[in-house]
């Protein structure tokens, strides 16, 4: 009888743990902003944003990628965001694909909004992408961001 305890108590804690400790999903902590659509959450895990792209800071330094960068550093670095999964878990770079959230703001939908991402969809996760849309071309009509300077 004693062993049957131990082991469902095993059981128990295991299970609490595995429920626990997800770093996938709910609230975590960013450590360090890779670029402006890509950050490393506390254990290690980096996710890429859901349906949006910046310009990118490396290899190469594209237009305007620098500023997507900083901006998202101001948005999210050292924070405690809030993760939302849509279908696919990773891509195929093992990155975790997320919506991201901070103090009540859609992180994904501010890039777009201020004109540092462009809305991309990548199917099947198209959860938010209609909104993404509709604040791509609002930048654009208001010239904001990448939207705002020639090239």
């Amino acid at each position: 009888m004693r062993q049957l305890l131990t082991f469902l108590f095993l059981i128990s804690i295991t299970a609490v743990l595995v429920a626990c400790g997800s770093d996938t999903e709910g609230q975590v902590r960013v450590v360090r902003v890779i670029d402006g659509d890509t950050i490393e959450i506390a254990g290690g895990a980096r996710v890429r944003y859901i349906g949006i792209d910046t310009p990118e800071v490396y290899p190469l330094v594209e237009y305007y990628g620098p500023e997507a960068w900083a901006k998202n550093r101001d948005l999210v670095e050292r924070k405690v965001i809030t993760l939302e999964k849509d279908v696919t878990d990773r891509d195929r770079y093992g990155r975790l694909l997320r919506y991201v959230y901070v103090d009540g703001v859609f992180v994904n939908a501010e890039l777009v909004r201020l004109g540092y991402a462009q809305a991309v969809s990548y199917p099947p996760d198209t959860k938010h992408q209609e909104r993404l849309v509709q604040l791509e071309e609002e930048a654009k009509e208001a010239r904001r961001g990448l939207w705002g300077y020639s090239q």
